[in-house]
């Protein structure tokens, strides 16, 4: 449940910059039709739905340039391997202050059978589906109210139903839906508002609103979810609105826009995310926007389309990792820009850990082989296997020595925060002492007795990493 829980929180988060970039881009195209910021909501509703997106140089998410899942196009921006840490380790975003807090934290709050992320985590899944079914329960009922309160409802024709017990005009149903109006409405005030129900019917709308309300119900906890709902209802309105206009002609506009406040002011509380209610909310705006509509020119509307089109497939593209476009930077045999790229504040993140590892050199004749994490409780420990074809590298006065990882170890405690212990097993397969296994540790401990100080403040930069290196390679 907690990886379905990081999955959403992750698409949520991303449908949240997603959203910023639309409600920049429904500002800046307010002068146009409203079914055009309408369609732009959609780009929204692919975030929220679909983990995984194809790339593209084109992309709003390049300015903030999140983390891919390694192997897919899925992004990333909380990991989904948090659950399984088993070291409590707080990452507040700047190194200097983590490592702080993780330094002063009580050890029984660090040192737990059952980790303080995975704690962290079980509790917002909980919250999550809580508040989930609430808001889901909430709306079923309020739609079941709704029924029975139309159901003596007195067809006039069609799927136009007339009743007393609703004050304003809305549709209802999803597999056949009808258009229920209140008692006494005057037949020049119906034309135009069945029309603009009708029009709900057509573009099914009646399916879009619920869809999209079942959507919010999932990511409630986000309030930029709230806001984009209720911008594309008001949205849906406008455009239905401007539908009626241009069909209608002009000379409406004054009737229409009486009627919409009329109707608003005696509407009976229906719920919103339900019924697609006439005069719902958004008063004020609709009927300035009414008054405003100008049909515009068939060139204008291809400019327009273009313009969403392109917006949606920004909106929609995963960025481009910038690792495929640029150079690595490599310093005696390390690739800083990787190294520095994938230090982390704890050893259990397999994947930073395995960039570590693949951005540093290795001793000729030596493959590697895997690698083993210990997280369980302290020390934590990173076990590198590797496989030796050739000994030459790595022999010291005829016995096999461990002085060639010792440059590689002295890094990776510097760019892993919590790690105690670095470790390299050679299995031989030179085939002169086959089966034999060598295992050399490197303690940070150890290391720092050595250096003098915590090795760790040379990871803060990629000039820091650079010094670190001269220095082990001076001595």
């Amino acid at each position: 449940m907690t990886s379905l829980f990081l999955s959403i929180l992750n698409m949520s988060i991303t449908a949240s910059f997603v959203a910023v970039a639309v409600i920049i881009a429904r500002f800046i195209l307010r002068r146009a039709p409203k079914i055009f910021s309408y369609m732009l909501w959609s780009a929204v509703a692919i975030r929220l739905l679909i983990p995984v997106s194809f790339t593209s140089n084109f992309s709003v998410l390049r300015l903030i340039q999140p983390r891919t899942l390694a192997g897919t196009n899925v992004v990333e921006f909380v990991a989904r391997d948090m659950g399984m840490q088993k070291s409590a380790v707080v990452d507040a975003g700047m190194r200097e202050l983590s490592h702080i807090i993780n330094t002063t934290m009580p050890a029984a709050m660090k040192v737990t059978s059952v980790s303080l992320m995975q704690i962290i985590l079980w509790i917002g899944c909980i919250v999550w589906v809580t508040g989930a079914t609430i808001f889901l329960l909430y709306s079923v009922i309020s739609y079941l109210k709704l029924l029975a309160k139309v159901s003596t409802a007195t067809l006039v024709k069609d799927n136009i139903y007339e009743t007393d017990q609703v004050a304003t005009p809305f549709v209802c149903g999803f597999l056949k839906p009808k258009i229920y109006v209140p008692s006494g409405m005057s037949e020049h005030e119906l034309s135009y508002i069945l029309l603009h129900e009708q029009t709900h019917i057509r573009r099914r709308d009646y399916l879009i609103k619920p869809f999209a309300f079942l959507m919010l119900v999932v990511h409630w906890f986000n309030p930029l979810m709230w806001l984009s709902y209720s911008l594309m209802s008001k949205d849906m309105e406008m455009s239905c609105d401007e539908s009626v206009v241009g069909k209608m002609g002009d000379q409406i506009k004054k009737s229409y826009s009486t009627s919409l406040l009329f109707l608003a002011m005696s509407r009976s509380g229906l719920v919103s995310g339900s019924p697609l209610a006439f005069g719902e909310r958004n008063v004020k705006a609709r009927i300035k926007n009414i008054l405003a509509y100008r049909q515009p020119s068939s060139q204008k509307i291809a400019c327009y389309v273009l313009v969403i089109a392109v917006l949606v497939v920004g909106c929609t593209a995963n960025p481009k990792p910038l690792s495929q476009t640029s150079e690595p930077i490599y310093y005696s045999e390390y690739q800083i820009d990787k190294l520095m790229k994938n230090k982390t504040l704890y050893v259990g993140d397999a994947s930073k850990v395995g960039g570590l590892i693949s951005g540093m050199p290795k001793p000729e004749g030596i493959q590697g082989n895997g690698i083993a994490l210990q997280t369980i409780a302290p020390p934590y420990g990173l076990t590198v296997h590797y496989i030796m074809d050739d000994a030459t590298a790595v022999t010291r006065e005829g016995a096999i020595s461990g002085d060639a990882f010792y440059l590689n170890s002295v890094l990776l405690l510097s760019l892993i925060d919590n790690v105690d212990s670095i470790t390299h097993s050679i299995a031989d397969h030179t085939g002169r002492y086959d089966g034999a296994v060598y295992s050399f540790t490197f303690t940070k401990e150890r290391v720092e007795q050595q250096l003098g100080e915590d090795v760790r403040s040379y990871a803060v930069d990629e000039a820091g990493l650079r010094r670190l290196i001269d220095r082990l390679e001076s001595n």
